[in-house]
């Protein structure tokens, strides 16, 4: 994993400084177990990953909540006075973000980074880039910035453009010293090993697994374009996914297209929908059906 995530980074990553688990999900919680707990702070920035909560109440760590901009980009000024006022030990970062699919640049996870670090309980900051293989190009990777942070974790998973979910392989880059930290309070045989040798025969064969990225980053490009030439509002998306909108009645939209055999997620803000990408031809029969529910509803 080390030699694979080393490909985004022209600063490579050493074995001691990657954790696996058992699936993104576990190391989640064991970053919260480690660093939360009762008295300490979680800190995200709506609308984020709606597990995250899950993971703060299960470690007994109070959850806080701040808010994106209206384009689902942070408030540098913002999210930076919200870090030194709640003094959080844990900051959660997805990037790209779920449901938005909004990136961080890199400015924005330093002046978090630096944030945290001043705090009282010195603070790390998670970048959460499970959808992190999907990004445009020139979008970079956090895992650049790891040299220069120690509070920095970078996560990732094999769910996504590996299509591996089942074989649950969740994985993290970070300081060893962070690393050390998680073997506290990790459960003893938490990764199997079958598990183990799914992920190694997965990273041998990584061109092969991954070689459908590339066709769904161009149809990710090509539906947003056309839902904007539909005359809806597209989040900027780096991951796998489009989220879309407003609708006064995003439910009878959602409907409207499930009735036409299109299924896609009903999340995210108020009037807005998810639209998962796939084949030219799925994508095609969304185009379709979702032109037909407009028509109906102007």
């Amino acid at each position: 994993m080390a030699a694979y995530l080393s490909r985004d980074t022209p600063h490579g990553v050493t074995p001691e400084q990657v954790w696996a688990a058992n699936g993104s999900n576990e190391v989640m919680l064991q970053l919260l177990q480690a660093f939360g707990g009762p008295g300490r702070v979680a800190l995200s920035f709506a609308p984020t990953y709606s597990m995250y909560p899950e993971y703060a109440r299960d470690s007994v760590t109070e959850w806080v909540v701040g808010h994106r901009e209206s384009d689902f980009a942070l408030d540098l000024d913002h999210a930076h006075d919200l870090v030194k006022e709640k003094q959080p030990s844990v900051v959660l970062l997805p990037s790209p973000n779920n449901p938005t699919g909004t990136a961080l640049p890199l400015d924005a996870v330093t002046t978090l980074c630096e944030a945290a670090a001043g705090n009282e309980q010195s603070g790390i900051v998670v970048v959460d880039e499970a959808y992190g293989e999907f990004r445009r190009a020139g979008t970079p990777s956090a895992l650049e910035l790891l040299p220069r942070h120690r509070n920095l974790v970078v996560s990732r998973t094999m769910s996504k453009a590996f299509a591996l979910a089942g074989a649950r392989v969740g994985y993290l880059a970070a300081a060893p010293e962070i690393c050390d930290a998680i073997r506290v309070v990790r459960l003893p045989y938490h990764l199997s090993a079958v598990t183990q040798a799914t992920a190694l025969a997965a990273l041998r064969h990584a061109p092969e697994l991954l070689g459908k990225v590339d066709e769904l980053r161009a149809e990710r490009d090509r539906t947003v374009d056309w839902l904007r030439g539909r005359g809806l509002t597209v989040a900027d998306t780096d991951a796998n996914f489009a989220l879309f909108g407003t609708f006064p009645d995003r439910h009878a939209v959602w409907q409207g297209l499930l009735d036409r055999g299109v299924l896609i997620r009903e999340t995210g803000p108020d009037g807005w929908l998810r639209v998962s990408i796939g084949t030219r031809e799925e994508m095609q029969a969304f185009q379709e059906a979702l032109t037909q529910v407009m028509e109906e509803q102007s």
